[in-house]
């Protein structure tokens, strides 16, 4: 199994790596996020011990006890936890107090909730917006023109700091579809940015396993990927 995780982890690298290249963009400006949702702690673990440092839940009590079981063991230091999965106001102390960073902002409340539960001694937790970019009548997220007006009413929350946008387009079929999509993301990334005038806002969390190489193309500085590191989910 470690060896298995390992060729893994260095084969989505080298798809980062070849896409960065294509782009003719600086290889540290995207970041790997694991997706571990259903993965066992000891396989987290393991892949860190490759060198991965950024994981990513999507729910909130399986999230939570992974992250306690990996600090109780002290195996590995240093992980960062990201949570993308749809958040409920009851579930946000859990959220504030755990987890590193939430991408699926989607209405100030939330946003107004982390802060104000979010630990001091833990630092300032970071957010990303996440946008409906399709337009799913079924699907998380703000919707493009909403996502300026919130970004204004989050920015300057405590015990916070807005990083940036996220999105998870429906799939499509070709190259050209995908990069649409995506260009369409990083050109709203790209006008919030220079509304807010924040240094911090440098975050344009896009592409899966699936639409790597077209998000990186278009600008993401994040790819969120689960399977092709840890093999189909149970």
């Amino acid at each position: 199994m470690n060896e298995l995780l390992e060729l893994n982890l260095k084969a989505v690298q080298a798809t980062i790596a070849r896409s960065v290249l294509l782009a003719k963009r600086d290889p540290t400006q995207v970041t790997l996020l694991a997706v571990s949702k259903t993965v066992a702690a000891e396989n987290i673990e393991k892949m860190a011990k490759f060198g991965q440092t950024n994981f990513a839940e999507n729910y909130v009590q399986e999230g939570v006890e992974k992250i306690k079981e990996i600090k109780e063991r002290g195996s590995v230091s240093g992980l960062i936890w990201h949570f993308i999965g749809p958040l409920q106001s009851n579930k946000t102390k859990l959220v504030a107090e755990n987890f590193d960073w939430v991408q699926t902002i989607d209405r100030l409340k939330i946003a107004q909730r982390l802060s104000e539960q979010r630990p001091s001694n833990l630092g300032p937790l970071q957010l990303c917006i996440q946008i409906n970019i399709d337009g799913g009548l079924t699907k998380s997220g703000v919707s493009t023109e909403e996502a300026l007006i919130l970004a204004k009413e989050i920015v300057n929350l405590p015990q916070t700091v807005l990083r940036g946008i996220m999105t998870i387009p429906d799939p499509v079929q070709g190259v050209e579809q995908q990069m649409h999509v995506h260009k369409k993301a990083k050109m709203i990334f790209e006008s919030i940015k220079y509304e807010l005038n924040s240094k911090d806002f440098d975050t344009l969390s896009m592409g899966m396993s699936a639409d790597i190489e077209t998000a990186i193309a278009a600008g993401s500085t994040m790819v969120r990927v689960g399977t092709a590191l840890f093999g189909a989910r149970k």
